[in-house]
């Protein structure tokens, strides 16, 4: 428990998800009075699937329902908010853009508007991706890349990351956008994601599907640390660190191609037996895409696991949850 954030009313939306969840006992484990705003019952999150619920107050309904938003940011008297809440998955959205856009941009500038109308909210924290950037030529991507999203996940990203930055230019709202590469940990349900994907196959001794080419190269950032991200980024808020209005992005700066953090997920759990079935079937990937992450460091944060730690643990939890052991 942190004297900072003692009884701290903060809002999460996104509690169900993968960053979610982490977030949410993280900020548990600080002594944060903690808020989620959740639409969706998922009983296999950690939220529910670890008690992490049973801990914190719920208010249940959907992100863009202002109504719902402004009324729990007002009578909660909410002092940081964290919006995560998203349609995250790219295949997704490139088959119901509408619902995507919908939650992804409406849902966004629905919170913002809530913060900025109700008093004593004094921070928010956005989650927006590395796809807000599109596809660009130099790499790698720092802050002041264009975002330029093309396809219909990656507009929905840099619509959103827009808006948040124009809260703050406009209305002076003390809002921090973050920019995450692929996130993994234990947690994550979204099966078509490569890595809990991959991991799921080896437990079950079944080769690992990549469905791409293997060759598109790609951020993998361990959850817990974007979630110590995500924090850092809070407390420097709070001291007046002068990032209001501004976008950071958090990498580990190690990309990797697929096949190669295939080859990494198999080796942690020595099932390099198992060749990759690649089906080269995906449409609308960016090539290449990675992130500098300068300017978070230099605000004093450091990712606390290297990458395959983050993947070991990760295959811990998956263990443990599919109750398949790992052949050797």
């Amino acid at each position: 428990m942190t004297r900072a954030w003692r009884d701290l009313p903060v809002v999460v939306t996104g509690a169900t998800g993968l960053l979610g969840g982490w977030l949410v006992e993280a900020l548990l484990a600080r002594g944060a009075h903690v808020i989620a705003i959740v639409r969706d019952r998922v009983p296999r999150s950690r939220l529910l699937r670890e008690r992490v619920i049973d801990r914190i107050d719920v208010a249940w309904g959907d992100v863009r329902d202002a109504e719902l938003v402004e009324r729990v940011l007002a009578e909660y008297e909410a002092e940081c908010v964290f919006h995560l809440a998203a349609q995250t998955i790219v295949g997704i959205a490139n088959r119901a853009p509408v619902s995507t856009f919908d939650t992804n941009v409406r849902g966004t500038w629905t919170v913002l508007e809530a913060a900025r109308r109700v008093p004593t909210v004094t921070r928010v924290i956005v989650a927006s991706s590395d796809k807000a950037y599109g596809e660009h030529d130099v790499l790698p991507y720092d802050e002041s890349a264009p975002l330029q999203g093309r396809h219909p996940y990656d507009a929905s990203k840099s619509a959103a990351d827009l808006i948040a930055q124009s809260y703050f230019h406009t209305f002076e709202l003390p809002v921090v956008v973050t920019r995450c590469g692929n996130l993994f940990g234990g947690g994550d349900l979204n099966w078509n994601r490569i890595v809990p994907g991959t991991i799921r196959s080896a437990l079950y001794g079944e080769r690992p599907v990549i469905r791409s080419d293997g060759g598109l190269v790609r951020d993998y950032l361990y959850v817990e640390d974007a979630v110590d991200a995500y924090l850092a980024v809070a407390d420097a808020l709070s001291a007046g660190e002068d990032i209001a209005g501004t976008a950071l992005n958090v990498s580990y700066e190690q990309p990797l191609a697929v096949v190669d953090i295939v080859d990494r997920i198999l080796g942690v759990m020595a099932r390099r037996d198992l060749t990759p079935d690649i089906r080269n079937e995906a449409s609308n990937e960016i090539r290449e895409q990675y992130l500098r992450a300068a300017r978070m460091r230099k605000l004093g944060w450091s990712p606390r696991h290297t990458l395959d730690e983050g993947l070991a643990k990760t295959v811990a939890w998956y263990r443990r949850f599919l109750g398949t052991p790992v052949a050797p």
